[in-house]
């Protein structure tokens, strides 16, 4: 008689239920998965805010005299908001912008395929937060008039 073959395959993983308040503090999220939170994130503060959206281009083309209120609320702010208060949610919504666009064109090039790896999804993201942040300080510090 012959004696059996061990098997050559891999134990399946085992499966367990996590604990949310235990587990999820300890997890490291990867950078790829972080830039795809902040996509959604970033997408949810410009629906949101679309209302400040709407009031700053109808007022910045509406009139001279519009503008110029524009242009006080940004420098003195209005009621109880101050303007750099104002000019920080003004900046939040350029990051919003630059953020959405920036991970969407990340999206759509790994959507058709062109390129679909850990190596470039590492290298997208840290890309994809390199030029949105950037951007960001550029137009801000453009915005709280440092240049």
């Amino acid at each position: 008689m012959s004696a059996p073959v061990p098997s050559a395959r891999a134990p399946r993983p085992e499966f367990r239920n996590i604990h949310a308040f235990k587990d999820l503090p300890s997890y490291r999220l990867p950078l790829a998965g972080i830039v795809s939170i902040l996509h959604r994130i970033s997408g949810a503060l410009m629906f949101l805010l679309m209302p400040f959206i709407i009031w700053m281009f109808d007022t910045s083309i509406s009139s001279e005299i519009s503008f110029a209120r524009f242009k006080s609320v940004f420098n003195q702010g209005a009621g109880p908001l101050p303007g750099w208060f104002v000019k920080l949610v003004a900046l939040a919504l350029i990051w919003a912008f630059l953020h959405h666009l920036i991970a969407g064109l990340r999206h759509l090039w790994m959507d058709m395929r062109l390129a679909v790896s850990k190596e470039f999804g590492k290298l997208s993201a840290v890309w994809t937060l390199s030029l949105s942040i950037g951007l960001t300080m550029a137009l801000g510090a453009k915005l709280f008039g440092l240049y």
